[in-house]
């Protein structure tokens, strides 16, 4: 047999996903292997299963431990909601533009566009001094995003916010509309299979939406539904539907997902501005702006019958078929554009990332300031002490999380990242 003739007898792997958890009291399908993921994060994922309020569980290959349920978790449930497992960074997601620059037009500007984007956009605990005036939002506005009118609307509705206190919160929200925080929010500029230059960040609803997280939990630990639930679940006390406190609930979350993506846009526009003053000659294309961590109420095909049903996902984003989305990856291997596929299989959802592989704390103890130089040769950044927790050694391998869910997602482009802001 020629060496022509056994090339082509080689069988092209058929996808190995999804596989379902054994002996788990919920139906859950995993884009991940069992083998794959640390023990705890099993545990977590088989005691949210086993509440009787969850009537599907999905598993993305991001997966890793998180308070409540996994990072990587989508929930639905017919008649109730987990605020735990939406979690305190509710509406946290990602934004994406492209332009019509390339690298000949920005090489030689990163350094200065980087003080000026981190100049425009308080990172870390930073706020803005005030909040953003009328002006302002004017400026970084575009023809599909009227900042001014997002901006009234939403502060219109703060008042209408339920929870304990939230009146109190209402000046800090303000000034920290168009903030990035830290962790693992960013701003990067990347460069795309084409070399065509992209804005990329990733940030969430900030103090407002922790603190309205942290509120709700609460509540719903004091409720009679919940006085039962054994210690280890205690964290997963849900809200039932058609309830007041159901209802309360998710007038704050949509108003904190609603917090979230504008304050993402904001961002967009101040980087847009930054960009066009280093390089005139730039135009954008439209955002494509999603949540990871948030809940919504979908009608979905189960076992061949349309269900509705409230799905949370908790670091994972919506991939109905045709839809744009950012997966991002860690500080040094960039992102992937992705078009969801409307998989079914996994309640329409994909992976928000590439999902961490070590702890912060162990990522500070095993890593140095000369690793982070290492890793982050070649991007404009800071490298400092600062950011060893997110160093890209503490991340999975994107392109691996990517590849375990062709069914779930195709890739548009890869992007690689040449400038990284981070809080």
């Amino acid at each position: 047999m020629t060496d022509e003739e056994k090339t082509e007898e080689v069988e092209v792997p058929v996808h190995p996903f999804p596989v379902e958890l054994p002996g788990a009291k919920t139906r859950t399908l995993m884009w991940a292997n069992e083998w794959e993921i640390e023990s705890q994060a099993v545990q977590m994922i088989r005691d949210v299963g086993s509440l009787e309020w969850v009537d599907e569980l999905r598993i993305m290959p991001d997966v890793h431990l998180g308070k409540g349920a996994t990072i990587g978790t989508v929930i639905g449930s017919k008649n109730a909601i987990c605020p735990s497992a939406v979690g305190v960074d509710i509406g946290c997601g990602v934004n994406a533009v492209k332009t019509n620059l390339t690298r000949d037009d920005v090489d030689d500007h990163l350094k200065a566009i980087r003080f000026a984007i981190e100049g425009a956009v308080p990172v870390g605990f930073n706020s803005h001094g005030e909040a953003l005036k009328r002006k302002d939002l004017s400026e970084i506005s575009d023809k599909k995003h009227n900042l001014v009118n997002k901006v009234n609307n939403l502060l219109a509705g703060f008042s209408e916010l339920e929870a304990p206190g939230a009146s109190k919160l209402e000046e800090r929200a303000g000034k920290q509309l168009g903030s990035l925080g830290g962790g693992n929010h960013f701003i990067e500029l990347c460069y795309d299979e084409e070399g065509a230059i992209w804005i990329t960040l990733h940030s969430g609803s900030r103090n407002v939406g922790k603190e309205l997280a942290e509120r709700h939990i609460e509540i719903a630990k004091s409720l009679p539904q919940n006085k039962d639930l054994p210690k280890n679940v205690k964290d997963l006390s849900v809200f039932v539907r058609n309830t007041p406190e159901m209802l309360a609930y998710r007038y704050d979350v949509s108003w904190a997902q609603d917090y979230a993506a504008v304050s993402r846009s904001i961002m967009m526009g101040l980087v847009r501005r930054e960009l066009t003053r280093a390089v005139p000659k730039v135009r954008f294309e439209d955002e494509i702006n999603c949540h990871h961590n948030y809940v919504a109420e979908e009608t979905h095909l189960i076992d061949g019958e349309e269900v509705d049903l409230i799905v949370t996902r908790k670091g994972a984003i919506s991939a109905t078929a045709g839809e744009l989305a950012l997966i991002p990856g860690s500080m040094a291997t960039g992102s992937y554009i992705v078009r969801g596929l409307g998989n079914e299989a996994s309640l329409t959802s994909a992976s928000h990332g590439a999902g961490r592989k070590m702890s912060r704390s162990a990522a500070k103890k095993k890593y140095t300031v000369e690793d982070v130089k290492e890793s982050m040769k070649g991007i404009e950044s800071r490298k400092d002490e600062g950011v060893i927790d997110e160093i890209t050694h503490a991340y999975k391998d994107l392109h691996a999380v990517v590849d375990a869910q062709t069914d779930l997602v195709e890739k548009v482009t890869h992007l690689q990242t040449i400038l990284c802001v981070k809080g």
